[in-house]
């Protein structure tokens, strides 16, 4: 696993990228053999969810054996689950929602966290506690890249990772937004290709979401 000084050279890694896979894990036992698969695929990082009971021992196996992957922690409601993730491995954390008391555990911890927005009022707080980069959560249904362009005017140097409904289809159209500084979400991890354990489409949807990443950011730049 990558280690990081502190929240600008995870965020700067994961902007370099341009998308972050989002992986909910069905069993322990899938968790090192996606992991592999998002490497072959040119996107060496997993967002693994607290969205299933396996999550923290599935992020303790992806830390151990295939250290080339980096671990963020999603959907973390909790502090206890924040200090569960980071003692199994995750570089960063990541929230659904802006929870002072996660965010404030990271802070004082030294620990990088990209925390969830979804109005100004949320992307103010992350401002007043000195963070600069979040989550924008979830994306299509508060608006998308219209509120995107919309919150580059009162928040200049703020950067969002949006979330929520992001796809292949409109994978470009967030990519493209200069306060954008990566595109997060599972399309990048097939849900039939997961269930079937083909690891091998796993890889390719990661290359095409990269691909698609890169070029768009490229142009945009």
């Amino acid at each position: 696993m990558n280690s990081f000084a502190n929240a600008t050279e995870l965020t700067n890694y994961l902007g370099s990228l341009g998308v972050v896979p989002l992986v909910t894990l069905n069993s322990v036992e899938e968790a090192v053999p996606l992991a592999h698969a998002l490497e072959r695929g040119g996107l060496p990082v997993a967002e693994v969810t607290f969205r299933s009971a396996c999550a923290v021992e599935g992020m303790r196996r992806i830390h151990e054996e295939v250290p080339g992957v980096t671990l963020l922690a999603g959907t973390v409601h909790t502090v206890d689950q924040a200090r569960e993730a980071i003692e199994a491995g995750c570089a960063g954390l990541v929230t659904p929602s802006f929870d002072e008391a996660v965010v404030d555990w990271a802070i004082d911890h030294h620990v990088p966290i990209v925390p969830g927005t979804a109005c100004p009022s949320d992307v103010e707080r992350a401002y007043d506690h000195g963070l600069r980069y979040v989550k924008f959560f979830p994306a299509e249904a508060y608006g998308g890249v219209k509120t995107l362009k919309a919150l580059g005017g009162p928040f200049a140097d703020m950067k969002f990772l949006p979330t929520g409904g992001v796809n292949e289809r409109n994978a470009a159209d967030y990519a493209a937004l200069k306060n954008v500084f990566a595109i997060g979400g599972s399309f990048p991890v097939p849900a039939a290709a997961q269930h079937a354990g083909d690891w091998d489409a796993i890889a390719e949807a990661c290359r095409r979401a990269r691909q698609i990443a890169s070029t768009t950011m490229t142009i945009a730049a």
